[in-house]
């Protein structure tokens, strides 16, 4: 094994939070901090080009390409599950949507944490989210009550509209979806093209945004083609624990064992080991270090460091259905594709311009809605796409279509995250659980039947749309629940599953919470700390994802870091009693970006 290397602080996983977290925390000379990646660099073509992530979602150079287990809610099917897997994680292989959320969601989290940092905030009111947004971007507007410019995240308007998509947005609010300015005003209900992370017409990325411009620092190392293999503990504490004495002292995570280069190494942190590895990955190397369910751990003959029954639970995930309609007498995405001379037309327009269809998102307009009146925000969302396939990696249809997808926002259903073998370079499993409630099923149904009614409004008409999936022959809301199983898919909002909050008796998170802490030296951050799903989904990098959340709670918890360390040579200890232990371990749970920026701050 080669010598092991130290520094102050060592970051697992080069994703939307990791990123801005190795910027944050290496800001000071007199720290020494290691970045982590197991995907490669982000220097590829296709990950530049917008449209390029119909080449980077499924391919192994750029995905995990993890799958999930066979899902009795989605017909007996497993799916695709895409990760990042390069430098920049999702946000480099992601939709490119810019969503905050909506406010009445952080409200919620504030209420239940008692942390008023949560709301919303405004110029009058307390809560700083709206203005850790601002101070993170740079909006092609300028800065005004609700953007901030000269921040790392850039944020453009889509460089393309299609007049299918305009018609769309009229037909919606012929069923009162009303069209507004934009979603990142804290109330999404109604229509709007999305905002984007692009910069001139390319991907920007949390690698773009965080990484890239402080590569020169002498004081940050990046690894990439590194596998994580097992979080490292103090071995004084393992030499105690092998007497069999019950010691008092904490366990303290001192660094990492790597697969680097095709050998082993350990790395050590003379601070902290930071888990950005997301929602997957994240609670699968805390339960093959011996971090979670005991029943789990013992099951794959894994020493319990620490029964976390928590750990890799209350995985939540966006449900997507796909509805697809057949329309004349107007360009798609379809019909331009199937003519060579406006294929080169879109490639040119795009190296000249850099315009045109080759800047689209997969998603271009959005709407959000209420599934009833009597909901306090939105519910469901559209993304509503100028062209349709049979399934995603299948070539294009040969007819103009579009397909307006819905999603329920706020899914009851729970599924989790475990380790299919002690070897960490086995994939861990995946069952997401979808539509396994009534909640969920019923929602599934009234979201089918409102888009049929925006596709019925005059507004369309002239385009004669002709219903392909689910079909017009399905009426029942049995047919249609059979048909939401049958037809959706992931959105790649995976949250939960390292949940926010202090440990009760049993070792369980509870339902609301702040971050906590169970392995000393030791946090994670970005979405799988989640306990909720975000119901106005996020989005920044991460497809309309979590990763504008991620980056925004990451900058947060910087501060908080710093805050326990104020000099580089004395070590913070971070560590809170977990009730029912006698031993105490110290982990923060993974976050986001948002996160990540809460915590930046602090180490500034």
């Amino acid at each position: 094994m080669s010598p092991v290397a130290e520094f102050d602080f060592i970051i697992v996983g080069a994703g939307s939070a990791g990123c801005l977290l190795a910027n944050r925390l290496s800001a000071k000379p007199d720290r020494r901090v290691l970045l982590i990646e197991a995907g490669g660099r982000d220097n590829w073509f296709w990950i530049k080009v917008p449209v390029g992530y119909l080449y980077t979602i499924a391919n192994p150079r750029t995905d995990w390409c993890f799958t999930t287990e066979v899902d009795p809610g989605l017909a007996g099917r497993s799916i695709h599950y895409a990760r990042g897997r390069v430098i920049g994680g999702c946000s480099s292989i992601n939709a490119m949507i810019h969503m905050r959320g909506q406010a009445s969601d952080y409200d919620l989290w504030a209420r239940a944490t008692g942390d008023e940092r949560w709301l919303w905030g405004g110029p009058d009111s307390p809560g700083e989210t709206l203005a850790i947004y601002k101070e993170l971007e740079d909006y092609f507007g300028g800065a005004d009550e609700w953007h901030g410019a000269g921040g790392e995240i850039r944020v453009e308007r889509p460089r393309v509209r299609w007049k299918i998509l305009d018609t769309w947005q009229a037909a919606a609010a012929e069923v009162g979806i009303f069209p507004i300015d934009e979603f990142n005003r804290g109330v999404n209900a109604g229509s709007a093209y999305f905002h984007v992370n692009q910069r001139r017409g390319r991907r920007w990325s949390m690698a773009d945004a965080f990484l890239h411009p402080i590569a020169d620092r002498p004081n940050l190392t990046v690894y990439t083609q590194t596998q994580a293999l097992q979080l490292l503990m103090d071995d004084q504490v393992h030499e105690d624990q092998r007497r069999g004495a019950w010691t008092t002292a904490q366990q303290r995570i001192t660094g990492l064992r790597l697969l680097r280069d095709g050998q082993v190494v350990d790395v050590r942190a003379r601070r902290e080991v930071i888990l950005s590895a997301g929602a997957i990955g994240s609670p699968h190397l805390m339960q093959v270090s011996g971090l979670g369910p005991a029943g789990l751990l013992a099951q794959h003959q894994v020493p319990v460091v620490v029964d976390l029954p928590g750990v890799g639970e209350n995985l939540q995930d966006h449900l997507q259905i796909r509805t697809i309609y057949r329309i004349r007498g107007t360009p798609t995405v379809n019909t331009l594709y199937r003519n060579w001379i406006s294929r080169a037309g879109m490639g040119l327009q795009y190296l000249l311009l850099r315009s045109g269809p080759m800047t689209m998102p997969p998603s271009t307009l959005g709407a959000f809605a209420k599934s009833d009146p009597a909901l306090e925000s939105a519910d469901l969302e559209w993304h509503a796409q100028p062209l349709s396939l049979p399934k995603f990696g299948e070539p294009l249809h040969p007819f103009g279509a579009i397909t307006p997808s819905v999603c329920n926002l706020r899914p009851t259903s729970r599924g989790h995250v475990c380790m299919a073998s002690a070897d960490p370079l086995t994939y861990p499993k995946i069952f997401c659980n979808y539509l396994s409630t009534d909640a969920d099923r019923q929602i599934a149904v009234r979201g089918l039947r409102m888009t049929r009614q925006i596709m019925a409004a005059p507004a369309l008409a002239g385009y004669d749309p002709q219903e392909l999936l689910p079909g017009t022959q399905l009426v029942s809301d049995e047919d249609l629940q059979r048909a939401a199983g049958e037809l959706g898919t992931t959105i790649f909002h995976p949250v939960g599953t390292c949940a926010m909050g202090a440990f009760d008796a049993h070792g369980r998170p509870p339902r609301y919470s702040t971050p906590t802490a169970a392995c000393i030296a030791s946090r994670a951050f970005e979405w799988s700390m989640r306990r909720l799903c975000p119901p106005s989904f996020p989005a920044t990098p991460t497809r309309r994802s979590c990763s504008s959340q991620s980056v925004q709670r990451g900058r947060s918890w910087a501060k908080s870091v710093s805050a326990n360390h104020q000099s580089a040579c004395t070590p913070g200890r971070f560590a809170r009693a977990i009730r029912g232990h006698s031993r105490m371990v110290t982990v923060r749970y993974p976050f986001g970006n948002a996160t990540a920026f809460r915590l930046a701050q602090l180490y500034r």
